[in-house]
């Protein structure tokens, strides 16, 4: 299944690295659960949004809380819920104060006017404030890997770079008040000495371009429903669109067509991602992931890194059941032409399927 039917929106394991399934990006939906077992994709979910976590006053406690909802909005992994809250601790000890500091700096994260933050009025919103502070943040490639400080700094350029990582534990423990008292975790990933790693878990149920399904330009993996999805490799998104029917969708965060299950008859990849690569000589290579159950956890022109959650399977447009549709293009952009075997590309890339 899996075949994109219209564009209306615009080797051996040679070396194992161990990467946290958590690593980078801003994420698209949230999952129900208790972790990746369960497609959560290492998300937090806010449970308790009338929290007070211990130590805070009421007003500390509502401006924490706009922090994680606003997170949670966006579809920010977790992580960078506890940076935000862990920056604002530091900047302005969760208190939004319209009195300026440091020149012209304002509010929660002490954000300036002059530094194209935003107007005096719209950075004493806290809603705003955090959702800009989110927006800088998913720019910094690879921040959730990072430090709490150096991911903060990233954003903040602050003049005491190291200031942030003191508070780091409280701002967890302020974060999982919300989140009913823990956070999401996730397995290691294996990633080949090529940087290539197995974008689900199951064995294949449909090949490449078989007998049976000549034009089936990718192979199907048997992941059950809910089954983390994973960016074979580290790349840019290029597309995020649910395409069902004829017609490409972009995300909107409400209702749309690929909300649903699809059907054999329906047409379409369904809620799907394309991954732009590049290999050792510098050429093009897109990996795309079909059918996904919710809007994907990425967005067009985010850095991804191999074995990155983007989304949980599903069987959104053309699909009989839940699986994974896979597919690899050498040349970008995607086309028929240029799709090749995904199972002896990954053979060949230390990933047996």
């Amino acid at each position: 299944m899996g075949r994109v039917i219209a564009y209306a929106a615009g080797g051996v394991l040679a070396v194992v690295v161990l990467i946290a399934a958590a690593a980078g990006g801003v994420v698209a939906a949230i999952f129900g659960g208790d972790g990746a077992a369960t497609g959560e994709v290492c998300l937090g979910t806010v449970t308790n949004p009338g929290a007070t976590p211990a130590g805070l006053s009421p007003e500390q406690a509502r401006n924490a809380a706009v922090i994680v909802a606003v997170g949670q909005r966006m579809k920010v992994p977790v992580r960078g819920w506890v940076i935000a809250v862990a920056t604002a601790l530091q900047e302005s000890d969760l208190i939004n104060s319209g009195a300026a500091t440091d020149h012209d700096s304002l509010g929660l994260f002490q954000q300036r006017p002059s530094q194209g933050w935003g107007t005096p009025e719209q950075i004493m919103n806290p809603d705003y404030a955090a959702s800009k502070f989110y927006e800088h943040l998913l720019r910094v490639p690879g921040w959730q890997t990072m430090p709490l400080t150096d991911a903060a700094q990233a954003v903040q350029r602050s003049a005491f770079p190291d200031a942030y990582q003191k508070h780091e534990a409280r701002a967890t423990e302020i974060v999982k008040a919300y989140t009913g008292g823990t956070l999401p975790s996730c397995d290691p990933v294996a990633v080949s000495a090529f940087g290539w790693t197995r974008p689900a878990p199951g064995p294949i149920v449909s090949g490449f371009r078989t007998p049976e399904r000549p034009e089936h330009d990718g192979l199907d993996i048997g992941a059950p429903r809910g089954t983390v999805i994973r960016a074979a490799s580290a790349g840019v998104v290029v597309t995020v669109l649910c395409n069902v029917a004829g017609t490409s969708y972009p995300p909107t965060g409400g209702p749309l067509p690929c909300d649903t299950d699809g059907n054999p008859g329906l047409g379409g990849c369904g809620w799907y991602v394309q991954i732009r690569h590049h290999d050792n000589t510098g050429g093009d290579i897109v990996s795309r992931y079909c059918h996904m159950l919710r809007q994907p956890a990425v967005r067009v022109g985010q850095t991804v890194t191999a074995g990155q959650p983007i989304g949980i399977v599903g069987t959104s447009g053309n699909s009989s059941g839940p699986h994974l549709h896979f597919e690899i293009h050498l040349g970008y952009p995607a086309t028929r032409d240029n799709a090749t075997d995904p199972a002896a590309f990954m053979a060949a890339h230390g990933v047996p399927m």
